[in-house]
């Protein structure tokens, strides 16, 4: 059995890899069909609110985490805390944390929430 960490890399390192690709098809494709996603703008459920949000993000924003903490709730869920760095062109660096529970579905593993919030950071 896989642990949590490693559960949350292979749906995290994807969905960096669409952000920094400025790819919303892609960052939208690790969500689950009825995935809760909190950015910092108001809340949408399904992949099509989360490719909306991050077709909106500039080009050449890019993004790097740590897992803070995980846990295995079960069989077909994880849970993860996450400090994020989404990194701009042309503007400063905006630190959140995250708080993702990601679960098993017929397909792989997908994001059903997500919440983000701004961090403060030394």
């Amino acid at each position: 059995m896989l642990g949590a960490e490693e559960i949350l890399r292979a749906v995290l390192d994807p969905w960096r890899d669409g952000i920094d690709a400025h790819d919303p098809d892609r960052v939208a494709g690790v969500f689950a069909d009825d995935a809760i996603f909190q950015g910092l703008r108001p809340y949408s459920v399904g992949p099509q609110g989360v490719f909306e949000y991050y077709d909106a993000q500039p080009p050449g924003m890019t993004v790097q985490y740590r897992i803070l903490e995980s846990r295995r709730l079960g069989a077909d869920v994880a849970l993860g805390y996450l400090a994020a760095d989404f990194a701009f062109r042309d503007r400063d660096t905006v630190h959140l944390n995250i708080g993702v529970v990601v679960i098993r579905t017929s397909k792989d593993w997908h994001i059903a929430s997500y919440q983000a919030s701004p961090a403060t950071r030394g």
